[in-house]
């Protein structure tokens, strides 16, 4: 049976005291660690929006921090729009009170909820998609598992204060259960109030549905080994483990017209071009490094200059290039982007660029910061062909290539 489930929302459970990684991590609980630029549980969020079936989330934090993490959200939603509807609640004593406040906070009209643990941030898009697919298929509950690959002994107290083997378990038939799990939210709101009023005590909102009256069948996907839980000083590894380093390609391009007598000086890269035409700009007109600082934003999705610096811009009347590039360096550091490869090419009939090619390289070398056999400078004519080929002005092509640590 396939049902339209049109309304889906995850619930990101954010709400524990993290004590027992609060001293490894600075005193800072484990779910506002900072990882790949934002806390674990907004880790979570983004995984959560590049599913197409999530409408919106609930964050559960502690009652204490409310007022601070719902500022924290509301930053966090306009430097870097998720696309999702969401909301902020307080959580209760126990997770099971944490999952049932965030219930209460969902949406009229929500039919399906996906209840996830913030220490869990790498959580693949995938898992929640199977997850989501299980419930419109008509499984009421789905959560994933994993095998269990050691050998498992249900233990109990002996005389001496120890402990002793009481049965060896069949590995076979055990699974190691993660988050998210996936249910019809009626049901889950169904089986907390059953939790409720017969006092049950649960570690996870599948055990439950087990428990309800009568019972309900909880499906099993298959887990991903990646999607580990951050719970010992020892985990905090895997935060550093995890991050890799992935290429980006900035494009980059800008044209200037020639100019009169008293018009901008021509200045590409940085470096002056003695005896060439003037160029009207409102900036010092260096077509050059203009093109070099829409590569560099473009590494990172950062827009273009003409955003940062606009030409309507009275401060920006006659501002060095050079200085407009560091400003851009430092948003591509902030973003986590480091350039490391640069190639420039110069579009013009006039002047003849190869006796300053040389110093114009050296100089966009050191204004990125990189050694100078990453920069590569060119230059071209167009054969006599449009505005440039009837000397009417000049254009530059930049293409910057960047590492990037998510």
């Amino acid at each position: 049976m396939n049902r339209p489930l049109e309304n889906i929302w995850g619930i990101i459970l954010a709400a524990g005291s993290g004590s027992r990684l609060a001293g490894a991590a600075g005193g800072v609980a484990k779910q506002y660690i900072e990882h790949r630029g934002a806390p674990l549980f907004w880790l979570s969020a983004r995984t959560f929006s590049r599913v197409a079936g999530v409408r919106g989330v609930v964050f559960v934090f502690p009652d204490a921090d409310m007022a601070a993490m719902d500022k924290r959200v509301n930053q966090l939603f306009r430097s870097e729009n998720l696309g999702l509807d969401w909301a902020v609640c307080a959580g209760g004593a126990r997770r099971q009170d944490s999952v049932a406040l965030g219930l209460a906070a969902l949406p009229s009209g929500c039919d399906g909820v996906l209840v996830h643990d913030a220490a869990r941030p790498f959580v693949s898009a995938s898992t929640i998609a199977l997850l989501i697919d299980a419930l419109r298929r008509g499984e009421r509950a789905a959560i994933p598992a994993i095998a269990v690959a050691d050998t498992v002994k249900r233990v109990v107290p002996d005389r001496s204060g120890g402990e002793s083997v009481a049965q060896t378990l069949d590995r076979a038939a055990l699974r190691a259960v993660q988050t998210p799990q996936a249910f019809e939210t009626k049901l889950l709101r169904e089986a907390h109030a059953q939790a409720g009023a017969q006092g049950w005590e649960a570690t996870d909102d599948a055990s439950m549905a087990e428990r309800m009256t009568p019972p309900v069948t909880v499906a099993v996907i298959p887990g991903d080994p990646g999607n580990v839980k951050i719970t010992t000083p020892e985990d905090l590894k895997r935060l550093e483990e995890a991050r890799t380093t992935v290429p980006c390609v900035g494009w980059g391009y800008d044209v200037h017209r020639f100019g009169a007598a008293d018009d901008r000086p021509l200045v590409l890269g940085g470096v002056p071009v003695p005896g060439g035409p003037t160029v009207v700009a409102h900036s010092d007109g260096d077509v050059l490094l203009h093109a070099l600082a829409d590569a560099v934003l473009g590494t990172f999705g950062g827009g273009d200059i003409g955003t940062h610096f606009p030409d309507t811009d009275a401060r920006f009347a006659g501002a060095d290039s050079g200085v407009l590039l560091r400003e851009t360096l430092a948003m591509a550091e902030a973003a986590g982007v480091r350039p490391v490869q640069a190639d420039l090419t110069i579009i013009t009939q006039i002047p003849k660029i190869a006796p300053h090619a040389g110093a114009i390289a050296v100089n966009a070398a050191r204004l990125l910061g990189l050694p100078a056999d990453r920069v590569n400078v060119k230059a071209t004519t167009e054969e006599g062909l449009g505005f440039t080929g009837s000397k009417q002005g000049i254009k530059a092509v930049a293409v910057v290539t960047a590492l990037r640590e998510v």
